[in-house]
């Protein structure tokens, strides 16, 4: 009986340890399964590679924009157009994949043509260009007055600088300075967007505005970047004559 009983003490598994293993065991797997449901740091993967042509109705890859502009910019309007500066050459206002023709518009492989509109300073006129980036020609050119599409980046840039250099400018400026500390000197100061101005909104029209519609007139909102609003929206800006005129 003592040979049995040392034997049973060697073979039979202490039942503490074992417990203890289990309990190592479920704490593992308890932390393992914690582990697994911390969501896992985000990956930024890399934007696909833009091929230089796009299909069907895509819009315009980089490349295609860049070729349209450059194929639209020839000839005479390159020369004799002027930006919103008084450069040389038209003001780009947008460059968007034109709609198809309703003739081709289920022939999968039909060309893919570029708009590209202008607004040329000099003669106060919209002119839009579309290309045919197969062929890489001008297709049509369509010239229109009266017609005031959104303005672009740098036509809000120049209605601003026109608007700090006015004196009728000098309310912007102290507004700017109560709520910054500073001088106002630059548009990059401002967080800037605009309305296109219609006359026929007006019901006392100042004399300056009258020709607005035909000339481009913006109506500039500003606010102080990472601050407050400063209202301007009673200062009109004509930008083809470059004069800034206050409504009331």
């Amino acid at each position: 009986m003592a040979a049995t009983a040392v034997m049973a003490g060697i073979t039979l598994p202490d039942s503490a340890g074992a417990g203890e293993s289990r309990g190592q065991d479920r704490s593992a797997a308890a932390g393992a399964a914690q582990q697994n449901a911390i969501p896992k740091d985000g990956v930024v993967e890399a934007a696909p590679e833009e091929g230089d042509k796009g299909i069907g109705s895509d819009p315009l890859t980089d490349d295609e924009m860049k070729r349209a502009e450059q194929i639209a910019m020839t000839g005479n309007l390159r020369r004799s157009a002027r930006d919103v500066e008084g450069d040389r050459g038209p003001q780009l206002l947008a460059s968007n994949l034109s709609e198809a023709d309703p003739t081709e518009a289920l022939d999968p492989e039909r060309p893919r043509r570029a708009e590209i509109v202008y607004y040329d300073y000099k003669s106060d006129a919209l002119v839009t260009k579309t290309v045919n980036l197969d062929t890489g020609k001008v297709e049509d050119t369509d010239t229109s007055h009266g017609v005031q599409p959104p303005a672009a980046r740098e036509e809000l840039r120049e209605a601003a600088q026109l608007l700090i250099a006015d004196p009728l400018g000098k309310d912007l400026k102290s507004d700017y300075k109560d709520a910054m500390g500073k001088e106002l000197t630059s548009p990059d100061q401002l967080t800037l967007s605009a309305f296109v101005f219609h006359k026929e909104t007006v019901e006392k029209l100042p004399a300056p505005l009258a020709e607005c519609g035909e000339h481009r007139c913006l109506s500039v909102v500003s606010k102080v970047v990472n601050g407050p609003w400063i209202d301007t929206r009673d200062l009109i800006v004509d930008l083809s004559d470059r004069t800034v005129t206050r409504l009331r």
